[in-house]
């Protein structure tokens, strides 16, 4: 059977829909770094999710190519995610998306490094003809973090943040975002497929003793 780090990292995966203080270990990712509007049709954003995919799909069927990654074992790829901020903003303006840095990621297992991710765009490049030139790998580590499950659309995210700075507020914690410790989400919906009032998002922030 694959692994499937949603199953065997649910404390980080499948949180409750009440906040819980979480200590995250560090993870490898591919990503891809951009700013705008993510919903723009055709915009940097989607363009982006489209070659981190190619290339995440690419890596997970390396085991039928004559590449071999040392250690490899079948795995599932993990979902989308994503980093974001905006320039002298506190907190997020959900009104001015145009504003919007991002950083893309999908989490990689511990065995692929980065000659592996490099193997991965060259291959990418010529079989689909996608410009890879942007993705990186990338090495994140969140520490002492405080995360929920958002139901609902994105732009109904300040309500559950909302809920999640009171949690923190009686633990003795406050907000710790930084340029190196962000708002971190991760998505467990296809928005394509499944209506916004259903979207399940895991919103992380990063936080410190008060």
């Amino acid at each position: 059977m694959s692994f499937d780090f949603k199953k065997e990292y649910k404390e980080f995966y499948m949180p409750k829909t009440k906040p819980t203080i979480v200590n995250v270990p560090k993870a490898n990712y591919i990503s891809i770094r951009g700013i705008g509007d993510p919903n723009e049709e055709n915009g940097e954003y989607q363009q982006a999710i489209s070659v981190l995919y190619a290339v995440a799909y690419t890596l997970k069927m390396s085991y039928k190519t004559d590449y071999k990654i040392n250690g490899f074992f079948e795995y599932v790829v993990p979902p989308l995610e994503g980093f974001w901020w905006q320039e002298n903003v506190d907190g997020i303006n959900y009104a001015d998306k145009s504003s919007f840095h991002w950083i893309s990621v999908i989490r990689l297992p511990d065995f692929i490094s980065e000659k592996d991710l490099i193997w991965a765009k060259d291959t990418v490049t010529k079989k689909k003809k996608l410009d890879c030139s942007s993705t990186e790998f990338l090495t994140v580590d969140e520490g002492l973090c405080v995360q929920i499950m958002h139901l609902g659309a994105f732009d109904d995210e300040p309500a559950t943040i909302e809920i999640m700075n009171n949690y923190i507020k009686e633990k003795g914690y406050i907000n710790d975002i930084t340029e190196k410790r962000l708002h971190h989400e991760i998505y467990l919906s296809d928005a394509r497929k499944i209506a916004p009032d259903k979207w399940k998002t895991v919103i992380r922030h990063p936080i410190r003793k008060l």
